[in-house]
């Protein structure tokens, strides 16, 4: 369907010739197309596609360098969130933008605060409402914990939470399912298709292709800042959408071919993990080379004993055993680090990359000291390394100057990986690695993953996405409640077995 076709559709928003460039290289190139009133518009395409970009020009986070918004027929000037707030748009982001500090009911209402005559915060009232909201979302969440004792699921539906409490118009709910369980996302499709009915517009932007489908009307693929197509949904089908993405004809299996398992060195052995309220007798071993997965439903513990194992939590109990050398303690993450572990967290935004810092700075934060010369830090050699991982990620960036704020999330996340491996790690932990990345970067960084097991270096990876479980692991221990409730190899890895054991079907807590 053609810019021309679009317009004439009954629009609630009209994008027409948006361009967007930084530092002179273009992102966006005349991207022209409409939003039809109470459809849901699914937007997709790579990491570098001009997604990100796009919805922060819908939502006045960035100038458009050329091109105009028209929104119900009239044209707009959006300089900042506010008045995009104020037009009735509102997006949930993919990085949380909540205050750790604060409770989940100030976080939803925050900048949208309801007050007494008096002028003073009505805070029973603001409890009240957002109790409501969170109980329509099925998210029990009490409103007065506050957000950074949440999960990232959890923290997940504060963002949801926060932009219906609005009431707007055009909802962008930018990568929402990325954390959340098969129930969760469900439940979000439902109230989406409630939204709906009610006639709220929404721009969706996945990279699950099964999603589009489930839950769109319409999809726009995105590819290097360039509209390649609006289809109706029920004339596309995954691979169409797909092909469409990457630019190519060769979609196929994105997984290497798993290779059988080449040592029976055990190099981490943990015994009787615990953390009350959190972890019980959690025990597993990793052997050398191994790609080891963790699966399990949100809040199950995978992510808590990552941490634990890197000395991010603080164990009540257990052992921790590297390389045969028996129990070590691990008291904080420096300790992990010199013992040749590394931890890839789910939280990118949060403790992960400096947004503020440049590529060759965030990749070198931690292994800084090969870097420093009588006190000073050799910008030559950072430099050099880090043009060795852009080239091996093929991280996109205009310059290695660019601050991290201005890739997108899946470049981000290359940046992230590249810092940790210039730790030279023997054991690298990665939970979520895929969080937020399109089929395309999925492949590169499984096919990485699998040349890092083939070198020798051992892999535990944390998912929540079946496909990646299964596709890329060769033994799987599913959690449930705080423990290890089984270990599958092989044939049983699949999905009815792992989510027998996940929800409790089959297995105990061993």
């Amino acid at each position: 369907m053609t810019a021309a076709q679009n317009s004439a559709v009954d629009g609630i928003l009209n994008i027409e010739g948006i361009t967007k460039e930084f530092n002179g290289v273009k992102v966006l190139d005349k991207v022209s197309f409409s939003i039809r009133r109470g459809e849901i518009m699914g937007l997709i395409g790579e990491n570098g596609a001009g997604k990100s970009t796009l919805i922060k020009i819908i939502t006045g986070i960035y100038p458009p360098s050329a091109g105009s918004l028209f929104l119900n027929g009239k044209q707009v000037h959006i300089p900042d969130y506010i008045t995009a707030k104020g037009l009735g748009i509102s997006m949930v982001p993919q990085e949380f933008n909540l205050i750790n500090t604060l409770a989940v009911y100030e976080n939803i209402f925050l900048g949208n605060e309801i007050r007494k005559k008096s002028g003073l915060l009505d805070k029973p009232a603001m409890r009240e409402l957002a109790a409501k909201q969170l109980e329509a979302l099925r998210m029990p969440v009490a409103v007065n914990e506050l957000v950074s004792r949440l999960s990232v699921a959890e923290k997940q539906m504060v963002e949801i939470s926060k932009a219906l409490m609005l009431h707007s118009k055009l909802l962008i709910m930018d990568e929402p399912t990325t954390t959340l369980t098969g129930r969760e996302v469900d439940t979000l499709f439902a109230l989406m298709r409630d939204l709906k009915a009610q006639g709220v517009t929404m721009i969706f932007v996945s990279h699950k292709l099964g999603e589009i489908k489930a839950v769109c009307d319409r999809v726009t693929v995105l590819r290097d800042g360039k509209l390649i197509s609006v289809d109706e949904i029920r004339e596309v089908n995954e691979e169409d959408i797909a092909r469409k993405m990457i630019g190519r004809m060769d979609f196929h299996q994105i997984f290497p071919p798993k290779t059988p398992r080449a040592s029976d060195t055990v190099v981490l052995d943990v015994r009787d993990l615990s953390i009350k309220g959190i972890l019980k007798n959690v025990s597993f071993s990793l052997r050398k080379g191994e790609i080891l997965g963790f699966a399990g439903l949100v809040g199950s513990g995978r992510t808590e004993t990552a941490e634990a194992v890197m000395g991010l939590r603080t164990a009540d109990g257990g052992t921790v055993a590297i390389a045969g050398s028996g129990g070590v303690q691990i008291r904080r993450p420096a300790d992990a680090v010199s013992r040749g572990l590394a931890y890839l967290s789910e939280d990118r935004q949060g403790k992960g990359i400096v947004q503020g810092f440049n590529v060759p700075q965030n990749i070198t934060l931690i292994s800084l000291k090969r870097y420093c010369r009588n006190m000073f830090i050799d910008k030559q050699a950072e430099g050099e390394k880090a043009a060795e991982y852009i080239r091996a990620f093929r991280i996109a960036a205009a310059s290695q100057k660019m601050s991290l704020r201005y890739l997108s999330g899946g470049n981000q996340q290359k940046v992230y990986l590249s810092r940790w491996l210039d730790t030279k790690p023997s054991i690298l932990i990665l939970d979520e690695p895929t969080r937020g990345i399109d089929v395309n970067a999925k492949q590169e960084i499984y096919e990485f993953v699998h040349q890092l097991a083939e070198q020798g270096i051992s892999c535990i990876v944390i998912s929540s996405e079946m496909e990646e479980i299964i596709g890329l692991c060769s033994r799987v221990y599913v959690m449930r409640e705080g423990a290890v409730a089984g270990c599958l190899e092989g044939g049983h890895i699949n999905e009815e077995e792992i989510m027998f054991y996940a929800t409790g079907i089959k297995g105990s807590h061993i």
